[in-house]
C-alpha cells in the first residue's frame, strides 16, 4: 500500500493520483478498496493524533474555524446576528461531509480509477503531460506559483458554476446561505468536489516537480481566507483588498440582487481578489453590511442537508 500521506494529499486534490506497477497489474474493483482503506486509516490516523502536528488536517482544520469563529463573537460586523447564526450546525456538517464523508466513501477512490482509465486508454500516466518541471526551482518559488496557479484554476470553475445552469443548480447549495458566518465556506454540493478536482489536476498536469509537502501550507491558507471572507468581520485588508478577497468584496458574491449586466455573479475570487480586478468581474457598490443574501425564491429551497444532496439533478421547487 502507499504511503497513507499519499492519499491524503489526493483526496485533497493536490496532487494526482499516481499508479505503481503492483497496482497496474490489480483490476478497478482492488484497487478502489485498496485506496478507500489508506484514506480512511490515514484520517483515523489524524483523529488519533497519529501524524505530525503540521499535518494534521482534521484537527487544524477545526482549530482553524474556531479561531476565525471567536473573531466573529469578538469583533461582529452585524452585530444583531446571532453566534449561532440560522444554518449554523448545517454548515458545520458540511464542513465534515465535503472534507471528509465524501472523500472517503468515494471520491478519492475514484481518482485512482480515473488514472487507471486513463493509463488503460493512452498507455501513460497524467503526470507525463507536464509541460513545466518546477523540481528545478527553490522552494519558495515553488510554493508561490503552485498558490498562484491553483488559485486562478478554482476561480476559472467558479466562474463556469456560475456560468451555466446545469453546474449552477449544484453551487446553489452554497448560495443557498442567508446569515454570513465562517462555516458557510464549507456549505457546497458534493458535486462540486466532482468539478473542481478535474481542474487541479489539469493545472497539475501542466505545472509538474513541486514538492508535495508545500499542500499543507498552502491549504490551510486558503482554508484561512475562504473563512476569513465568509466571516462576520468589517475587514477588507487596505490596499491588499486588490489582491487578496475579504469579507467586505465577498459579501457581494452572496447579494441576492444583482445588476442585470452582472446576472451571472460577481466577486468570483476564492483566495485572491485579483482575477476580479483583471477581468473586470469586481463589484463593490457600496458597504453591503445588511444586503439580503441567496437567490430568486431561496425561501422555496431545500433547508436540511438530505433535502439539498441530490439537489441539481433535476428541476428544483425554487425554479
Amino acid at each position: 500500500m502507499k504511503n497513507l500521506k499519499y492519499y491524503l494529499l489526493m483526496g485533497l486534490g493536490v496532487i494526482m493520483p499516481t499508479l505503481s506497477h503492483a497496482q497496474d497489474e490489480k483490476g478497478y474493483g482492488e484497487v478502489f478498496f485498496e485506496t478507500f482503506a489508506g484514506y480512511g486509516s490515514y484520517i483515523w490516523k489524524e483523529i488519533t493524533f497519529q501524524v505530525n502536528w503540521y499535518e494534521n488536517y482534521f484537527w487544524g482544520l477545526i482549530l482553524l474555524s474556531l479561531i476565525v469563529w471567536g473573531l466573529e463573537i469578538l469583533f461582529p460586523w452585524r452585530k444583531n446576528q446571532p453566534i449561532f447564526r440560522k444554518d449554523f450546525w448545517l454548515d458545520a456538517f458540511y464542513m465534515f461531509f465535503n472534507f471528509y464523508i465524501f472523500k472517503l466513501v468515494i471520491f478519492t477512490a475514484f481518482s485512482n480509477l480515473v488514472e487507471m482509465g486513463v493509463q488503460d486508454l493512452f498507455g501513460g500516466s497524467l503526470s507525463s503531460l507536464a509541460i513545466v518541471d518546477m523540481s528545478s526551482y527553490p522552494l519558495w518559488l515553488q510554493l508561490i506559483i503552485f498558490f498562484i496557479a491553483l488559485d486562478f484554476i478554482q476561480w476559472f470553475t467558479h466562474v463556469l458554476l456560475h456560468r451555466f445552469n446545469f453546474l449552477w443548480r449544484f453551487h446553489k447549495v452554497h448560495h443557498s446561505v442567508e446569515q454570513m458566518g465562517f462555516a458557510a465556506h464549507l456549505r457546497f454540493h458534493w458535486m462540486e468536489n466532482v468539478f473542481y478536482t478535474p481542474m487541479k489536476y489539469i493545472m497539475l498536469m501542466l505545472i509538474g516537480g513541486f514538492v508535495p509537502e508545500m499542500a499543507y501550507l498552502v491549504y490551510f491558507t486558503t482554508i484561512a481566507i475562504g473563512h476569513l471572507n465568509h466571516a462576520n468581520l468589517n475587514w477588507s485588508y487596505g490596499p491588499l483588498k486588490y489582491i487578496f478577497n475579504n469579507p467586505k468584496m465577498h459579501i457581494w458574491h452572496h447579494a441576492e440582487e444583482l445588476p442585470e449586466d452582472r446576472r451571472h455573479g460577481v466577486n468570483f475570487g476564492i483566495s485572491l481578489s485579483i482575477w476580479d480586478y483583471i477581468f473586470r468581474t469586481n463589484y463593490i457598490p457600496s458597504e453591503g453590511r445588511d444586503i439580503k443574501l441567496g437567490f430568486n425564491n431561496v425561501a422555496k429551497f431545500p433547508k436540511t442537508f438530505f433535502g439539498q444532496l441530490f439537489y441539481g439533478f433535476g428541476k428544483g421547487p425554487d425554479e
